[in-house]
C-alpha cells in the first residue's frame, strides 16, 4: 500500500524529531564535512561546527607504521591475512586481486570463515590475478571475477579457498541471517560484450561452509539485472534491499518482496522462478507531498523523506537498463550508491558522492530507512572540500574524511566506515551520538613521492565475536585483520 502525503504527515507530526534521529548511529555530526545541526545548511567544510577534530572520542591519534602499511592508534596491531599475487589458495593459485565486500562467518571449530568478493570486471586477461576458474564452480569462464573463503582458525592459521568464479565485478555483496554470502555484480555487460560469454549483472548465492552448494552457480534473476552494489536482508519481514553504483541516469535502490509463503534459508532462493516475488525501486517524497527526484536534494541532516515502492517494468534489463525504464517524476534517483548494513532495525545505506550529474554536489551520505515507518533519514551529509582534493591529505595532521564507501554497525556502537574518496584513505568510525574518529589510515603508497596515490578500504567488517576488524586494501590486494584494546565508546 502507498505511503500516501496525509499518512507521512500525520507519522512526522506525531513523532517529530525523534523520527528525524531514528536509529542508534545518530546524526554524525563532527565527521568532517558533516553539520552539527539538523536545521543548519550544507557550507562547505562545516568548520564552524567543530571542523575537522575529534573531540577526544575513539581510540587517540594514528601513529605511522615502520612497516608503512597501516597507521593506528596505540595499543592497536594488525596481521596480513591474505596477499594478491603473494599468498596462495589451497588449490596452489596465488589469491586473486582487488579484494571488496566482505563478512564473516562462524566456522567449525572456533574459526572464523571470510568471505570476500573480488571486484575484476571484463576478461581474465586483463587481470594478472584473476579468481581461478575452480571446476565445477564456475558461471562464465571468460569473467574474471568471484569471492573466495579464507578460513581463520583458533590458533591462527588459515586456508583459502573458491566460493564461486567466473563471475564479474563482485562488490559489496551482503550477507544473510541464514548464513550464507549473496555477491553482486557490478556490471551490465551482457554476452559477446567485453569478451563475456554470458550476461552478467547478477546476484549469487555462496554458502561459505558448504562447498556442495555452490557447484553449478546460477544467478538470482528474481532480483533484478543491473549495476548491483550492496544487499541486505530484513529478517522479519523478508525483504531485500539493494543499492545499485551506476550513472547516466543515476542509480536507484530497489527492494525485492518474496512470493506468498516463501520461507527463506539456505539455497532457497535458488529454487525460485526468474520472475519470483516483486522488485521495485523507491520513490521518495517530503512533508508536503512534494516528489523528490534525487537523494542529494537534502541539503540538512536529519532531513526525513516518506518512501514509496514502485513496481519494475522488466527486471531482466532484456531491452533497456533497469534504471532507464523509469521516467522522469517515477522513481528516485542518488549518485554511488553503496554499502549497506543491517542494524538498529533499519537498512544503513550509502551515497558516497554527487557531482555535475547530480542536482546538488556533496562529499558523501549516510541515510537509514526504517521498514515500518518507510521514512528515509539523513545521518550524516559531508559538504564538499576544494582544499581536500587539492591537498590530497590533511592539514596540520589531521584526519580528514570524504567517500564513505562500505559501511558496518560496530558490536561497540555505531559505525565503522571505509573510505574511498580523494587523497589518503580511512577506515573511521562514529560513536551513537555522532562523534567521529579516525581507526586506521592507509600508508600504502601506490603512486610517486610527488603523485602519491592511496587505495581505498573495502570489506569492513567484525569477527563474530566482536574482537576482531577485517578489512581491506583494495589495492594490491591486501586482507587485514585489526586488534587491539576496543571498548564501548561513550554516546556523548
Amino acid at each position: 500500500m502507498p505511503l500516501t502525503r496525509r499518512d507521512f504527515g500525520r507519522r512526522s507530526a506525531r513523532a517529530g524529531v525523534g523520527v528525524a534521529l531514528t536509529g542508534a548511529v545518530g546524526v554524525l555530526a563532527t565527521a568532517p564535512g558533516a553539520l552539527a545541526a539538523q536545521d543548519t545548511e550544507v557550507s562547505g567544510t562545516g568548520e564552524e561546527h567543530g571542523g575537522y577534530g575529534h573531540g577526544g572520542v575513539g581510540y587517540g591519534p594514528l601513529l605511522d607504521d615502520p612497516e608503512g602499511l597501516l597507521a593506528l592508534p596505540a595499543g592497536f596491531s594488525y596481521r596480513v591475512l591474505a596477499r594478491a599475487g603473494q599468498t596462495r589458495l589451497e588449490s596452489g593459485e596465488f589469491t586473486p586481486s582487488n579484494q571488496d565486500g566482505t563478512a564473516a562467518f562462524a566456522g567449525r571449530r572456533g574459526a572464523t570463515l571470510l568471505v570476500t568478493n573480488h571486484e575484476l570486471k571484463g576478461p581474465r586477461a586483463d587481470w594478472p590475478h584473476p579468481v581461478p576458474l575452480t571446476e565445477g564452480l564456475v558461471y562464465d569462464p571468460a569473467a574474471a571475477g568471484g569471492c573466495t573463503v579464507l578460513e581463520v582458525r583458533p590458533h591462527g592459521e588459515t586456508a583459502e579457498w573458491v566460493g564461486i568464479a567466473g563471475t564479474s565485478t563482485n562488490c559489496a555483496g551482503g550477507s544473510t541471517p541464514w548464513g550464507t554470502w549473496l555477491t553482486c555484480e557490478e556490471t551490465e555487460d551482457r554476452a559477446g560484450q567485453n569478451g563475456m560469454t554470458k550476461d552478467h549483472g547478477y546476484v549469487f548465492e555462496v554458502d561459505p561452509e558448504d562447498g556442495r552448494a555452490n557447484r553449478g552457480p546460477e544467478p538470482l534473476k528474481a532480483l533484478g539485472r543491473y549495476a548491483h552494489e550492496a544487499v541486505v536482508v530484513d529478517g522479519r519481514r523478508g525483504h531485500l534491499y539493494l543499492t545499485e553504483d551506476a550513472d547516466n541516469p543515476n542509480g536507484l535502490l530497489y527492494r525485492w518482496s518474496p512470493p506468498g509463503g516463501f520461507r527463506h534459508g539456505r539455497g532457497m532462493l535458488a529454487r525460485l522462478a526468474d520472475e519470483a516475488g516483486v522488485l521495485q525501486a523507491f520513490k521518495c517524497f517530503d512533508s508536503g507531498g512534494r516528489f523528490v527526484d534525487d537523494l542529494s536534494r537534502a541539503t540538512r541532516i536529519g532531513t526525513v523523506y516518506g518512501v514509496d515502492w514502485i513496481d519494475v517494468p522488466d527486471r531482466d534489463a532484456r531491452e533497456v537498463s533497469v534504471r532507464k525504464q523509469f521516467g522522469a517524476g517515477e522513481v528516485t534517483r542518488a549518485r554511488k550508491l553503496e554499502g549497506m548494513w543491517w542494524g538498529d532495525g533499519g537498512v544503513h545505506l550509502v551515497s558516497s558522492y554527487a557531482r555535475e550529474e547530480s542536482p546538488r554536489r556533496h562529499d558523501g551520505q549516510v541515510w537509514f530507512y526504517h521498514p515500518g515507518r518507510r521514512t528515509l533519514t539523513l545521518k550524516v551529509l559531508l559538504g564538499v572540500d576544494p582544499g581536500r582534493e587539492a591537498e590530497h591529505g590533511a592539514p596540520g595532521g589531521e584526519e580528514r574524511f570524504d567517500g564513505p564507501d562500505n559501511i558496518t554497525v560496530s558490536p561497540y556502537g555505531g559505525l565503522v566506515v571505509a573510505e574511498d574518496g580523494e587523497g589518503v584513505q580511512h577506515l573511521f568510525g562514529a560513536t551513537e551520538s555522532g562523534r567521529t574518529y579516525p581507526l586506521a589510515r592507509n600508508q600504502l603508497n601506490n603512486g610517486t613521492e610527488d603523485e602519491p596515490e592511496y587505495s581505498e578500504f573495502t570489506g569492513v567488517t567484525f569477527s563474530p565475536d566482536g574482537r576482531t576488524l577485517f578489512a581491506n586494501i583494495q589495492t594490491p590486494g591486501i586482507m587485514l585483520a585489526i586488534t587491539g584494546p576496543w571498548k564501548r565508546l561513550p554516546r556523548a
